[in-house]
């Protein structure tokens, strides 16, 4: 017995239903992940929230828009910002690639937690057992048909590891992250450390944080938004469903979600994918953008933004998935209960719009 399959013993828990012993794929050395990032990222900016978790309530509101451009057979490539709330996006455009890119170097350390964690997780209940520091399922139990609402349950009622647990899953976690190779500070490895053990100590009650103030009274917690549904009523979260779960692990286990850091406005980032798609003869087909084209036009740099856009190649069908929130976004309908509304707008209708002298203020934008 190796000394970590001891310590688990020592706390009650059986190797296998912490560590998955199948193979797993896309958590070793990768040079060529670690190599795209520098290339595509520039340097960091600031924002002031955590953003551990999406705000969004109304996030899954664009799920059926998605889905269709995935059965059209769009595929592409998906560009996003922000954490998780991404995983569900990805999951109903099923693109072939999709690049993260967010200001924040916080964003780029969040996404290497999560992708340890899909590499050590077979199933959407370990993910989010291993995510929250929660005993997993005993082993052999098939949660592959249960609805989500039975995964919250679960994870709501399973016992917390012991502190010992949570030291070798970190250790573990560690290790896989060391080893895709991507430059590191030890203020980074300790930055994701306590990402994770602010999931740990808060499970599914973790709420959005913004610097210097505590969660707003409307923000949905963890538990809200795996929850939650589209215009119709359906759960749409990636973990609703173990076939949308399975194909994000997939292009996670391929090296295919690169998180990069980077302004959206900025004069790398975008301008290196733009490159790096036009090269590889790919085309984005969505772009969820959130509420940052709002700060864009705050500080005057939505026609830098626009410019980048442009450049991009993009599928004549390809959108931007935006969130608006009351801020600048006064007119807009929310439906009942939500504190955002998520739209949709065809790139190619920003970008001719823009030219012609339209979607000069953020309420012409989202109005």
């Amino acid at each position: 017995m190796t000394g970590l399959a001891r310590l688990l013993a020592s706390t009650g828990f059986a190797l296998a239903a912490i560590l998955p012993l199948a193979p797993r794929v896309g958590t070793q050395t990768e040079p060529g992940f670690a190599a795209r990032i520098e290339a595509l990222s520039e340097p960091a900016g600031y924002f002031d929230t955590d953003n551990l978790i999406s705000n969004e309530r109304s996030y899954l509101h664009v799920a059926p828009a998605l889905r269709e451009m995935a059965r059209r057979g769009t595929g592409g490539v998906y560009l996003g910002v922000g954490p998780d709330q991404n995983f569900s996006y990805i999951a109903h455009a099923r693109p072939s690639l999709a690049i993260l890119v967010d200001v924040r170097r916080d964003n780029l350390l969040l996404h290497l937690l999560f992708k340890a964690i899909f590499g050590e997780a077979r199933s959407r209940v370990e993910y989010l057992a291993l995510l929250t520091g929660r005993q997993p399922p005993a082993p052999g139990a098939d949660w592959s048909q249960k609805p989500v609402d039975a995964l919250v349950a679960y994870i709501d009622a399973a016992p917390h590891l012991s502190d010992a647990a949570v030291a070798a899953l970190r250790g573990r976690l560690t290790a896989v992250i060391r080893g895709l190779g991507v430059t590191m500070s030890d203020a980074d490895r300790s930055t994701i450390d306590r990402f994770h053990r602010r999931f740990i100590e808060d499970g599914l009650g973790l709420q959005f944080n913004s610097t210097g103030r505590a969660p707003q009274y409307d923000y949905p917690t963890y538990r809200d938004l795996l929850l939650e549904v589209d215009r119709q009523g359906a759960r749409q979260n990636f973990l609703a469903s173990e076939s949308d779960f399975q194909f994000v692990k997939g292009l996670q286990a391929r090296h295919q979600v690169i998180p990069i850091v980077g302004n959206l406005a900025g004069s790398k980032a975008l301008a290196s994918v733009a490159k790096f798609l036009a090269a590889s003869n790919l085309k984005v087909t969505a772009f969820y953008t959130s509420n940052v084209e709002f700060y864009l036009f705050r500080d005057g740099s939505f026609p830098a933004f626009v410019a980048n856009l442009g450049r991009l190649p993009h599928d004549p069908g390809g959108v931007i998935v935006r969130s608006v929130f009351q801020a600048g976004g006064a007119g807009v309908a929310r439906a009942p209960g939500y504190n955002s509304a998520s739209l949709t707008q065809n790139i190619d209708v920003l970008l001719s719009g823009y030219a012609k002298g339209q979607f000069r203020q953020y309420s012409e934008l989202v109005r």
